[in-house]
C-alpha cells in the first residue's frame, strides 16, 4: 500500500489522519442522531401523522439507511474511490438535513431520500479509509477503529442534547438546521484534508472515470446521475413502507437461501461455520428489532409518560436519546478490559454466549420499562430512573453483542464469501430496523392523520406502552436464554474460532 509522506506524522502513536476522521465522523453522527432524535416528533407533531404511519415511515427510513451502504461500498471500491464517495455522501446528507427544515410533506420525503442515499455513499467508505491508514498486520489498527468509533459515540451523545434543546425551544425545524450545520462542518474538515487521503482514497482507475459512456457524459458523471435517480426512486419508495418490507424480504430471503445452498457444497468445517453465522445473524435481527424501539416507541413513551423534570427543569424528550451513547462512552472501556481479563483467566464467554447474554440484558431493560409503567403515578407518569435503567441494560446488552457481530462474520465466512456475508449482516440489520417499525405500531395510540390532535392522556397510554414492552421482554429473555443454553453446541460449529 502506497502512503503519502504526511502519513508518517503521528499523534499519540497513530497517524494524524485518524484524528481528522474522528472529527468528521463525530460531526456526521451528530447530524444523524440529532435528526433521528427529532424525527418521530416531527411526524406526529408537525405533520400530524398518526402513530402507525409515523412508525412505518421511521422503520422504512432506518431500514434503507442500513441497506444503501451495501451498494455504496461497491461503487466506491470499484469505481468512484472512497474520497469522492464520502464527499458526495456528505453533500447529499447536508442537503437532506436542510430540507427537513422546510415543513411540507413532499420536501420531507425528499429530505429522507437525500439522507438515505447520502448515507449509502458516506457510511461504508469512512470505515474503509480508517483501515487503509494502517498497513496489513499493524497492531495499531484495532486502536484506530476504537478512536474512530469513539467519534461515533461522542457525536451520538452530543446531538440529542444540542438538537433536542434547540428543537424544543425554537422549533423542530431549527433542530434539523443545527444537524445540517453539523454535517457541513464535518464535510469542510474532510475537504480541508483531501491531499492527506489522496494516496489511499482515490479512485482505483482515475482515467476510467473520465471516459465517456455516452455523448458528453463520462463514467463519473453517470454515477452522479445514478445517485440522483436513486434519490428520486427512494422519494417514492419511502412513501410505500409495505413495498420496502417486501423488498427486504425478497433480498434477505434470496441471500439467505443462496448462502444456505452454497454451504451444502462446502466441506463440513466451512459448512458448520456458515450455519453458525446464519443462526447468530437471526438472533441479531431479534436484538436490533427490539433495541431500535429507542428512536420510535420509547421516544414517544418518554415524551408522553415519563416524568422528565430534573432539578426543576423539564428535559425535552429528544434529549433522552443521548443516554445510550453516554453509557457506551462510560462503559465501553470497562467491557473492553473485562473481556481481556476474562480471556487471561480462560473465562471469556464464547461468541454465541455473548449473543445470548446481550439479548437477555436487553430483555431485562424492557422489564424495567414494563415495571415502571405498571407502578406509574395516578396521572400516568413514570419515574425517569426506570427509563434510565432500561437504557443502561440495553447498553450493556449492546456491548455484549454489537462489537462481536462484524468480527464474527469476518472470522466465520470463507475467504471468498467475506463481502457477501458482510452484506448479509447489514441487510439483516436493515430488516431489523423495518421490523422495529412494525413492532412499534403495537404501541400506536393515535389514528391516521390525527397525530397530536388525538384525545388521549398519559393515563390512557401508559400501559399501552407498558404491555408491549412487557411482551418484548418475554420474547427477548426467552431467545437469550435459549441462545445461552445452546451456546456450547453452537460454539462447536465454529471449530475453534473465538
Amino acid at each position: 500500500m502506497t502512503q503519502l509522506p504526511q502519513m508518517t506524522d503521528e499523534h499519540r502513536g497513530h497517524p494524524k489522519e485518524i484524528w481528522i476522521l474522528f472529527i468528521v465522523e463525530m460531526w456526521e453522527r451528530f447530524s444523524y442522531y440529532g435528526m433521528r432524535s427529532l424525527l418521530i416528533f416531527y411526524m406526529t407533531k408537525t405533520f400530524l401523522f398518526g402513530d402507525d404511519k409515523s412508525y412505518a415511515i421511521y422503520g422504512s427510513y432506518t431500514a434503507l439507511v442500513y441497506l444503501t451502504p451495501v451498494f455504496g461500498g461497491i461503487v466506491a471500491d470499484r469505481l468512484l474511490g472512497y474520497r469522492k464517495a464520502v464527499t458526495v455522501g456528505a453533500l447529499l446528507m447536508a442537503m437532506g438535513h436542510f430540507c427537513m427544515a422546510i415543513q411540507t410533506t413532499p420536501v420531507f420525503y425528499l429530505a429522507l431520500s437525500l439522507l438515505i442515499i447520502g448515507n449509502g455513499f458516506f457510511k461504508p467508505n469512512m470505515s474503509t479509509v480508517v483501515g487503509k491508514l494502517y498497513k496489513e498486520g499493524d497492531p495499531r489498527r484495532d486502536g484506530g477503529y476504537t478512536i474512530f468509533y469513539m467519534g461515533v459515540n461522542v457525536g451520538a451523545a452530543l446531538a440529542p442534547i444540542a438538537c433536542g434543546l434547540v428543537g424544543d425551544r425554537f422549533g423542530l425545524h431549527w433542530g434539523f438546521t443545527l444537524a445540517g450545520f453539523g454535517m457541513v462542518t464535518g464535510l469542510l474538515v474532510f475537504l480541508s484534508a483531501q491531499k492527506r487521503f489522496a494516496a489511499i482514497a482515490d479512485p482505483p482507475n482515475p482515467e476510467s472515470l473520465k471516459r465517456t459512456v455516452m455523448p458528453l457524459v463520462s463514467k463519473e458523471t453517470l454515477i452522479y446521475i445514478g445517485g440522483a435517480v436513486a434519490v428520486a426512486l427512494t422519494w417514492k419508495l419511502i412513501q410505500l413502507p409495505e413495498l420496502v418490507g417486501w423488498m427486504l424480504i425478497i433480498l434477505g430471503g434470496g441471500m439467505f437461501a443462496g448462502v444456505l445452498a452454497y454451504s451444502l457444497t462446502r466441506e463440513h468445517i466451512s459448512r458448520d461455520r456458515l450455519w453458525v453465522a446464519l443462526g447468530l445473524t437471526a438472533v441479531a435481527v431479534v436484538f436490533w428489532a427490539f433495541f431500535e424501539q429507542a428512536g420510535s416507541s420509547m421516544n414517544l413513551f418518554a415524551d408522553r409518560n415519563v416524568n422528565k423534570v430534573v432539578l426543576g427543569f423539564e428535559v425535552p424528550a429528544p434529549v433522552m436519546q443521548s443516554i445510550n451513547p453516554i453509557f457506551i462512552i462510560l462503559l465501553g472501556p470497562l467491557f473492553a478490559w473485562l473481556w481481556v481479563a476474562l480471556d487471561a483467566r480462560k473465562l471469556n464467554p464464547s461468541i454465541p454466549l455473548k449473543f445470548g447474554l446481550g439479548i437477555i440484558q436487553l430483555g431485562l431493560g424492557f422489564i424495567a420499562l414494563y415495571y415502571g409503567a405498571s407502578i406509574s403515578q395516578e396521572d400516568g407518569t413514570v419515574a425517569l430512573y426506570w427509563l434510565v435503567l432500561g437504557y443502561l441494560l440495553h447498553t450493556t446488552g449492546e456491548l455484549c453483542l454489537s462489537p462481536v457481530g462484524l468480527s464474527m462474520i469476518s472470522k466465520l465466512a470463507p475467504p471468498n464469501m467475506g463481502a457477501m456475508m458482510m452484506g448479509m449482516w447489514y441487510l439483516s440489520i436493515a430488516f431489523a430496523q423495518y421490523a422495529a417499525g412494525l413492532i412499534a405500531q403495537l404501541t400506536g395510540v393515535s389514528g391516521e392523520e390525527v397525530g397530536a390532535t388525538a384525545e388521549f392522556s398519559a393515563v390512557d397510554t401508559v400501559m399501552v406502552y407498558g404491555n408491549v414492552f412487557g411482551k418484548i421482554a418475554i420474547v427477548a429473555v426467552v431467545v437469550g436464554i435459549l441462545t445461552s443454553l445452546f451456546a456450547p453446541l453452537i460454539n462447536k460449529g465454529t471449530h475453534g474460532v473465538k
